[in-house]
């Protein structure tokens, strides 16, 4: 049509914010971890640090077996301290601790349903060139690895943030990365609507000033 430019803009692709949320996300998660629960190690089974006081502390429980891990796993439980954590075999709000090594099989099988569907889903073209998705995605990638390895290595998630002032249960860092993520997901799932129809109304508009 005389008059009219057709240009055709390559996409941007974000899959490289998707995945440094998720490499960083993780070293945080278990550098926080293993720094936290060394320096915090007592003989008394629970150390503790005051961040905020009458509020916010770091916390870290411990158990009286000593790392019984072979293989693999084995230096990264003697990386822990002399003894194991006391950890989570449920989720968050201590849901399905009362069953331990059921629980912790559970949600370790979850946690690689999730993992291998963002890997899956980082493959779609349409996924990557969503900026807030793919920060949502990496987030939840990252809080997902890191308490599976906990799961794997351990047998449960090692917890250390506690928020006592309103007697919030014991979380993590890979705990937030969860939560922020779910709500980039939930806010992008809003957005993403007003989005499109817009996105849909510039050819249209592109023609109207043409004419």
């Amino acid at each position: 049509m005389p008059g009219v430019g057709i240009t055709v803009m390559t996409q941007r692709s974000y899959r490289g914010l998707l995945w440094t949320l998720a490499v960083v996300g993780l070293v945080l998660d278990l550098g926080s971890k293993y720094a936290v629960f060394r320096w915090l190690y007592t003989p008394s089974h629970e150390g503790r640090f005051e961040v905020v006081p009458g509020a916010f502390r770091l916390i870290a429980q411990f158990t009286d077996t000593p790392p019984a891990a072979e293989g693999w796993r084995a230096p990264f439980q003697a990386w822990n301290g002399p003894v194991l954590p006391r950890v989570n075999h449920g989720a968050l709000f201590g849901l399905g601790n009362d069953h331990t090594a059921l629980a912790n099989g559970f949600f370790a099988a979850v946690s690689v349903t999730a993992a291998l569907a963002i890997l899956v889903w980082s493959t779609r073209r349409s996924a990557t060139q969503d900026r807030w998705l793919c920060a949502a995605l990496g987030l939840i990638l990252a809080g997902t690895l890191g308490n599976l390895f906990d799961r794997v290595v351990f047998g449960g998630v090692r917890d250390f943030l506690y928020f006592y002032w309103i007697e919030w249960p014991v979380f993590n860092v890979a705990d937030c990365c969860l939560v922020c993520g779910a709500g980039l997901l939930l806010l992008q799932a809003f957005l993403a609507p007003a989005a499109e129809k817009d996105k849909a109304s510039e050819p249209t508009a592109a023609l109207a000033e043409a004419k």
